[in-house]
């Protein structure tokens, strides 16, 4: 006797969504079983980097809430090249993700947006811990300056570079 097809219904569908903690939970013991049983043929795990990164992630979403007061104001009287400005300029002082993330708060229309994220991207090289390649290269070019790079050459070196791509996303 053949049987209908149906439709999962929105039950169905919340049964599976309830076991999502359990599948993520087997899935680290898997990975971390697969570290412990392959162990001899790897390098030691380096889980100091991801976990601040998670933890930098986690408080971002925790506190940054508690921004959206004053953030939706400030960003709802800029129009798009002082956003782009704005984004750019504060990318240089804080993480980019920070800088998108606060963006969020607030209802922007689409090219507001668009002139957020390109600021957050264009001013991304302008400090050591807004993008992984800067402190990699901090890493490789430090012993050639005196155990140190100076912050403020190293914004003369990106300040070209990010002219150039301010460029190329407000005029192209």
């Amino acid at each position: 006797m053949a049987s209908a097809i149906r439709s999962v219904s929105h039950e169905d569908r919340l049964s599976l969504v309830e076991h999502l903690t359990e599948l993520r939970v087997r899935i680290v013991i898997c990975l971390v079983a697969f570290v412990a049983a392959t162990e001899p043929h790897q390098d030691a795990v380096a889980i100091r980097g991801p976990l601040l990164v998670g933890f930098f992630l986690a408080g971002l979403v925790v506190h940054g809430g508690l921004q959206a007061w004053w953030i939706g104001p400030v960003l709802s009287h800029l129009s798009e090249t002082p956003l782009f400005i704005g984004a750019t300029i504060l990318t240089g002082f804080n993480d980019n993700a920070l800088i998108t993330y606060l963006g969020t708060l607030v209802p922007l229309s689409d090219s507001l947006k668009h002139a957020l994220v390109e600021g957050a991207v264009t001013g991304g090289g302008l400090t050591i811990i807004a993008n992984a390649p800067n402190p990699a290269g901090q890493a490789v070019l430090g012993r050639f300056f005196d155990d140190a790079v100076h912050p403020l050459y190293l914004f003369a070196g990106a300040a070209l570079p990010t002219l150039m791509a301010a460029a190329m996303f407000r005029l192209f």
